[in-house]
């Protein structure tokens, strides 16, 4: 498998997950809306049942708009260019790990290789940010060398 058919194999999976999801946290909402609803007004002061439901309601509506913007972040991921240095859309193989710089979902298992779809807030990309094949960095204390960047 060449470097442009890995990194799409990786968008892909990426891709799949956040989907995947976003669709749970959506019908969790409606399910969470849908009990409230059928559930009623409360019956006193003191009954916080339909509260409890809209909260969680609430909860599931944001981590779907989460899911929603984390999409968007792997759309804008330029499947065709292949990066010299390390940037959103990198596919970094260090001497330890290999990584996908895209969004924070951690393992990611391709092909029997694990890779570690990490964003670009995370402390582990600031430390290797712009950085080029066979450049070294330092990261909680491991040093780490940079094998190959596509």
């Amino acid at each position: 498998m060449n470097n442009l058919e890995l990194k799409k194999e990786l968008l892909n999976k990426c891709l799949e997950i956040q989907q995947d999801a976003a669709i749970t946290a959506k019908e969790a909402s409606e399910e969470m809306q849908e009990s409230a609803n059928e559930y009623g007004q409360p019956s006193d002061r003191y009954d916080s049942y339909r509260a409890q439901l809209l909260k969680k309601k609430d909860f599931h509506s944001e981590q779907y708009e989460k899911a929603k913007r984390e999409i968007s972040i792997l759309e804008r991921i330029e499947l065709h260019k292949i990066h010299n240095t390390v940037k959103l859309g990198s596919v970094v193989i260090t001497n330890k790990q290999k990584m996908f710089i895209s969004i924070s979902l951690g393992k990611v298992k391709i092909n029997n290789d694990d890779f570690y779809a990490i964003s670009t807030q995370v402390p582990i990309y600031k430390a290797m940010e712009d950085l080029e094949k066979g450049d070294k960095f330092v990261f909680n204390g491991n040093n780490f060398i940079i094998e190959e960047v596509f």
